[in-house]
């Protein structure tokens, strides 16, 4: 027998005939092509079908795997067109040879509006959780590894099958990248990253999310990384602040937005005394200058230009938290955004004591550049609860905004000095000890337009920002299974 079963999802005839015209004569490997399809009178000749729907349901899963007697299954996990490439199944099954790897995956072409271009990956690790992780279409499984992880499910999942499989295989055996563009496919989602980037929360999506966190849940338990609802006990009782909470604002030129940021911590309505620190990160577009304006009209404006010039968004939170004007709580602003009304900062302050936690993380509403509502809406992060959130969040890819800080366990474990997923990585440290506090009615505004740092990043950048996030995932695991 020849050592690949392929498994192809068939919507079109000709599309997938071509295909499996590629895999017969480019490849000495193949054993048998698999169609995986709705419609049992769609038929090509020497394939077998399969009647499903969606390689998200457990019960595909199943199919393939009774149909995996090779070595290894090939499965194309879109029903485009594709292109193989020069020797592609025979590289990819030389390096799962060589390497005993579970899954091996590879670099890909993508046309995109009729455009060729090149789409790198990233290597996989241990903490690489999230499931919206792009291993390409083109994925093959060492079939006893498949055969496995279907035997260990006894979930019957409807969203997250495709999922749980690549997490139960990553139990058994490496996912190996191969640096090499072995394959072309078409890509048909032309919207811009920071279009894409808020889909994993949006409130359509609940099911299927609840349903990948207890795929998650479970790998976690399996692997030794999951942490049971105990959390360390929060004693407010430091008194050695000057106010009780103070506005944390990074900027670097956002002459447009930086002054409705300002004017909604201003307009605050608190029972207790707060301040506003802006760490001024070398503006050269107007933007010092206006909050010069805000500063020497209002006390509780503090204006800070740090000496250091290697500073990123973190860096400038280190500025602002260790300097000794700022409050027992830190409370975050983008400076794109504004609060949604004058009781935001009550409602974070009273979260602390009433939920007694390290962290606060509230809700927000997406709007446009005139703070007009757009889709997806309010972004609740429900996925965040009490019992598991801090399992969840090894999942996810974000933990919702507005963020606040007991500011004695921020000036302890310090924020990373980077510029993407420094809050990230702060949720996921303190959340490790810590209960994070829950606002789920949205008490913050986040500002879309076309100078948000993430509103168009090409894949290159993308993938960095991936690669960082998984590290951070990966660090903190490995800590939790300590």
């Amino acid at each position: 027998m020849k050592p690949v079963n392929c498994f192809l999802f068939c919507t079109d005839v000709a599309t997938t005939a071509s295909v499996v015209s590629q895999l017969r004569a480019a490849s000495s490997l193949v054993n048998a092509i698999y169609l995986l399809t709705t419609n049992d009178s769609l038929k090509i000749d020497s394939c077998e079908t399969l009647i499903a729907d969606s390689l998200q349901r457990s019960e595909t899963i199943r199919k393939i795997a009774e149909k995996s007697d090779s070595t290894y299954s090939l499965i194309y996990t879109k029903d485009n067109a594709l292109e193989i490439g020069q020797f592609a199944v025979e590289r990819l099954y030389q390096i799962a040879q060589d390497t005993q790897a579970g899954l091996v995956y590879s670099d890909y072409y993508e046309i995109k509006a009729g455009v060729r271009s090149a789409h790198p990956v990233i290597d996989y690790q241990e903490g690489a959780l999230r499931d919206d992780f792009n291993f390409g279409s083109v994925l093959l499984y060492n079939a006893g590894c498949l055969k496995k992880a279907v035997a260990e499910t006894t979930e019957n999942y409807l969203f997250a099958g495709l999922y749980n499989l690549r997490l139960k295989v990553s139990q058994q055996a490496e996912l190996v990248h191969i640096n090499e563009y072995l394959y072309t496919e078409v890509e048909t989602d032309l919207r811009k990253s920071g279009e894409k980037q808020f889909d994993y929360v949006d409130p359509r999506n609940r099911a299927v999310q609840i349903e990948l966190e207890t795929a998650c849940t479970d790998h976690l338990k399996r692997i030794g990384g999951y942490l049971a609802p105990d959390f360390k006990k929060i004693e407010f009782g430091e008194s050695n602040f000057p106010v009780e909470a103070s506005v944390i604002i990074p900027v670097k030129n956002r002459v447009k937005t930086i002054s409705d940021a300002i004017e909604s911590v201003l307009k605050q309505k608190t029972s207790f005394l707060f301040n506003l620190v802006i760490i001024d990160n070398y503006s050269t577009d107007g933007t010092t200058e206006l909050i010069r304006g805000f500063a020497s009209n209002d006390p509780r404006v503090i204006h800070l230009i740090p000496e250091r010039k290697d500073l990123g968004i973190g860096g400038c939170w280190n500025e602002g938290v260790h300097d000794n004007r700022c409050g027992k709580f830190a409370v975050q602003l983008d400076s794109d955004d504004v609060y949604q009304d004058e009781n935001t900062l009550q409602k974070i302050v009273d979260a602390f004591y009433e939920q007694n936690c390290a962290m606060v993380v509230g809700s927000y509403t997406m709007t446009n550049f005139v703070l007009e509502t757009i889709p997806p809406g309010l972004i609740d992060h429900s996925e965040w609860t009490p019992e598991n959130g801090r399992n969840n969040a090894l999942r996810i890819n974000g933990l919702g905004a507005p963020r606040a800080f007991y500011t004695p366990v921020l000036r302890d474990v310090k924020v990373p000095n980077t510029s993407y997923g420094e809050d990230y990585a702060l949720g996921l440290r303190i959340s490790r000890e810590y209960q994070i506090g829950r606002i789920y009615e949205s008490i913050y505004l986040c500002r879309r337009w076309d100078e948000n740092s993430d509103a168009s990043l090409d894949v290159v950048k993308m993938n960095a920002n991936n690669l960082y996030k998984d590290k951070i995932r990966t660090v903190e695991l490995k800590a939790r299974k300590c």
